[in-house]
């Protein structure tokens, strides 16, 4: 070719795009540079497409520099938005929104390009916010691209709404991808009845919408709804895909329904789809069928790690831990690299069993591992060690890890009440409180459990005081039974009665037999007996509560009373069994 233009430069440099040869396109740009030809806006942006990876940021960064000085960013919006897009590909997120912020003109691609990024990287309330401010402030209606990127950062119900009442507004309620957007949404969130009303409100379905409301059902375990769906997409001429058939097996809690899916799936071909495959035997595991699940793995033709999971998650679940474990060391010989959901299954196994060996072997693999020493499995591995007794092990752990979670500092403090530690689990808990991490519910129940095994009683009161005061956390149940069968076992029943009182909740039969326990310990028959008529409202048939009631009115030299009681003992029924013996 006799002259090389512009243009024909930047077609040979899509054509790279195009087809996925990005070295060559970066060669072709480098060369076009080096041989003088003028470059425009087509060229960069072609260019900055192909630097949409880490490794290829720097020559990104580089072209971005480049640009910057030939004046295209600030005045060419198609430059600034695949910036902003190649920043994201990259997780540089500080970047984009920098490129983005900088930019001296934006159109709706720009925004889209910045929610979808946002988005992307769990920035759910930042997008959100732009959203609103693409159209109160830029002045630009969402388009389609938009409202479905930002019903992804939706995170509760109401704001789904107001995205859904501005997409009714803009006229964009009408597109099939939009309305499919919406059904998942409402789903996500629940609401399977509004979730319904757009699938009915879509003209035209395709095969996105009957999935999406198939799921929706199926989410909401409403199982025999989800499955007369099914046979109405097919009476509708539809054809299921791989993702129907695990929407499907995902909520199957039925043997029947789950041998029912699987010869369908067969009879549509989809017996060697390997995500259909895996579908189907985690759903043959949750329903006690183990064997039908482990002939579904030994049956497919390449299991990946998700399948391997599965079986070991399986084996876990139906009580067969030993043929975990031989699952696990197969994986292993067979060269595949577990991931952070295998290690922690396998962990809790160990854990389960209590066998350390095991778990210091595994923690042994986890160390040498360049990819899988992550803070989850290191939060895993201090619970297996406090399990399994070895509290040493879990503190030498938790004081390794290079970043520190909730997660981790609530495993710490756990692991020391389990191990009867609560002088160490508070110290713990007081170490959290000058970190940069708030407690939350799981915290508190972890060093209050500490205290009452410990009986701490002092420390307890302020810990349940300052879950409110300090924190603005409202204690749970859990949190208010550690409190009451902490006090009442100190003898504490007064101020245990006035806490019980004052719960916001319905107060379940735990509470009351721990009261009931403390009483008899202590002798208080009244409060005794308030207990005793709480747990036979909530267990009538329970001839415990009488026996005791009744030794709890003795002892109190309240003859009478334990005659009463052992009479309506008599009258309902109830006889303690009597003691025998065969010689």
């Amino acid at each position: 070719m006799p002259q090389r233009t512009t243009p024909v430069w930047n077609a040979m440099i899509t054509g790279c795009v195009d087809i996925g040869c990005r070295d060559i396109g970066l060669e072709l740009f480098v060369l076009m540079h080096l041989l003088g030809v003028g470059l425009d806006q087509y060229s960069v942006v072609s260019v900055i497409s192909l630097c949409d990876s880490p490794e290829f940021v720097g020559f990104g960064t580089q072209l971005h520099a480049t640009v910057v000085k030939t004046g295209f960013v600030a005045c060419r919006v198609p430059v600034v938005n695949a910036l902003v897009t190649m920043y994201f590909d990259c997780g540089l997120v500080g970047d984009a929104l920098a490129v983005f912020g900088e930019g001296a003109i934006r159109d709706e691609i720009s925004y889209n390009a910045l929610i979808a990024g946002l988005v992307r990287w769990g920035r759910d309330e930042e997008a959100f916010v732009v959203f609103k401010e693409m159209m109160k402030e830029a002045f630009f209606l969402p388009t389609g691209t938009t409202i479905v990127s930002v019903l992804s950062a939706c995170l509760t119900k109401e704001v789904g709404k107001q995205v859904h009442a501005q997409a009714i507004r803009s006229g964009l309620d009408a597109s099939l991808l939009v309305a499919n957007a919406f059904v998942a949404m409402y789903s996500d969130c629940g609401d399977i009845v509004s979730a319904q009303q757009v699938f009915d409100m879509i003209s035209d379905k395709d095969s996105v919408s009957w999935n999406s409301i198939i799921s929706a059902y199926c989410q909401q375990d409403c199982y025999e709804t989800a499955i007369e769906l099914y046979d109405q997409m097919l009476r509708d001429g539809y054809e299921p895909d791989d993702f129907t058939f695990g929407s499907l097996l995902a909520c199957a809690t039925c043997l029947k329904y789950v041998m029912m899916i699987q010869a369908v799936a067969v009879k549509k071909g989809f017996s060697s789809c390997i995500g259909v495959s895996n579908s189907m035997l985690s759903a043959y595991s949750k329903c006690g069928d183990i064997d039908s699940a482990y002939r579904v793995f030994s049956n497919m033709l390449f299991a990946n790690v998700i399948s391997w999971n599965s079986i070991i998650a399986g084996f876990v679940l139906n009580g067969f831990p030993m043929r975990a474990i031989e699952s696990f060391s197969t994986m292993l010989k067979l060269g595949l690299e577990p991931n952070t959901y295998t290690l922690s299954t396998m962990l809790s196994t160990f854990a389960s069993l209590s066998e350390v060996k095991y778990g210091k072997e595994l923690h042994g693999y986890i160390v040498k591992s360049t990819t899988n020493c992550s803070t989850a499995i290191q939060n895993a591995l201090i619970t297996t060690y406090a399990k399994c007794g070895e509290l040493n092990c879990s503190t030498k752990v938790f004081y390794r890890m290079s970043q520190k979670d909730l997660v981790s500092w609530n495993a710490i403090i756990a692991a020391h009440a389990q191990n009867g530690d609560g002088y160490g689990a508070i110290r713990y808990f007081k170490a959290l409180q000058t970190s940069n991490i708030l407690p939350d519910h799981v915290t508190f129940t972890a060093v209050l459990s500490a205290c009452s095994h410990a009986g701490l009683v002092d420390e307890a009161r302020l810990l349940f005081s300052s879950m409110f005061e300090d924190y603005g956390l409202e204690p749970g149940r859990d949190h208010y039974s550690c409190i009451i069968d902490l006090l009442g076992r100190a003898g504490h029943l007064d101020e245990a009665e006035k806490i019980l009182n004052s719960m916001p909740y319905r107060v379940d039969a735990q509470i009351w037999w721990a009261l009931l326990s403390a009483c008899s310990t202590h002798g208080n028959a009244r409060l005794g007996g308030i207990a005793a008529k709480s747990i036979l409202e909530l267990e009538p048939d329970n001839a415990a509560v009488y026996i005791l009631l009744s030794n709890l009115n003795a002892v109190a030299g309240q003859w009478e009373e334990a005659s009463n009681v052992r009479e309506g003992m008599r009258k309902t029924g109830l006889l303690k069994t009597p003691g025998f013996s065969w010689i």
